[in-house]
């Protein structure tokens, strides 16, 4: 029988995941100005690399120290990191950001079981529910033209980039207690840069002609995923990756208050949906503790108490 249902406070760690989740969905409407006036691997290649950069000045003292768990874990992390952001703006050449957002939000129910196969561990069933009720506020926000999805080449990049999206944040928890934070964090940013740039002739791309509307979002963004990836780094150390991706799929709920603060209007169904995100986080946080039975009911063991 279940017993007592208890609602924990959000450790530092998770506090620190929230507000990077926010940092990260203000990036939308940055991304969105930049596009207009540089192509997808150009722009994602200056803003890792310069990412990259601020990391190596921050963490300069260690890093002479790398070692080859460090630089194979970096590395891990930046291709997937590439092939996140890269598929995921390539698909939003050819489509709209509602079927990206809906397409993009499979990667919330994917999460669970991938940590299930990687630490062979399944999720708790309130984690569980908690992706479940986030998964729901991701389609809402997403909107019902979202669900009218062919499978075009925009649909079909944006699909794949969920399993990257996924196996980064696996990834991170797999090697999070294991190297040294600020070492694996330049590597990752920057091979995610390199690659970016390396992928510019394999898909046409040239380079743009300068404007500050680039240039200036690139380095914004280059301080913002310098500061998220440091983050989701070491508050993965003790974040289960199920949890934080129940955090992170506040992201476009984020994402929604900026625009709107910068004059979109949000449907109500979008706002329900913003709703639902936040129930998942709370949901997740509840922890089922089995009823004690007082000493001398039957099954009740010596000692036992509600305490």
């Amino acid at each position: 029988m279940f017993g007592r249902v208890r609602l924990l406070s959000l450790s530092r760690q998770e506090v620190a995941l929230l507000a990077i989740t926010a940092v990260w969905g203000g990036t939308f409407l940055l991304v969105h100005i930049a596009m207009m006036h540089s192509g997808p691997m150009f722009f994602v290649g200056v803003r890792f690399l310069l990412a990259g950069v601020i990391g190596a000045v921050v963490f300069s003292r260690s890093l002479r120290g790398m070692t080859r768990l460090e630089l194979g874990a970096g590395a891990a992390i930046g291709v997937m990191i590439f092939f996140g952001y890269g598929l995921q703006t390539v698909g939003l050449q050819t489509i709209n950001s509602s079927t990206s957002a809906f397409l993009t939000a499979l990667y919330v129910p994917l999460v669970p079981f991938l940590q299930w196969a990687v630490f062979r561990k399944p999720p708790s069933v309130m984690a569980l529910l908690g992706v479940a009720f986030a998964f729901v506020g991701l389609l809402l926000i997403a909107g019902p033209d979202a669900l009218r999805v062919g499978l075009g080449p925009g649909e079909i990049a944006t699909l794949i980039s969920t399993i990257p999206i996924a196996a980064e944040i696996i990834l991170i928890s797999v090697f999070a207690g294991k190297v040294d934070l600020g070492r694996v964090t330049v590597v990752q940013l920057l091979v995610c840069g390199v690659l970016a740039f390396a992928a510019m002739p394999v898909v046409g791309e040239s380079v743009p002609d300068f404007s500050w509307a680039w240039a200036g979002a690139a380095i914004g963004l280059g301080v913002a995923s310098c500061l998220i990836q440091v983050t989701m780094n070491w508050a993965q150390k003790s974040v289960s990756p199920t949890r934080a991706t129940i955090i992170y799929a506040g992201e476009p709920v984020w994402g929604g208050i900026i625009g709107r603060l910068a004059g979109d209007r949000l449907p109500g169904i979008a706002l329900l949906g913003a709703v639902f995100v936040v129930l998942g986080v709370l949901v997740s946080e509840l922890k089922i503790q089995p009823r004690r039975r007082p000493k001398g009911e039957p099954g009740g063991v010596p000692g036992d108490s509600d305490a």
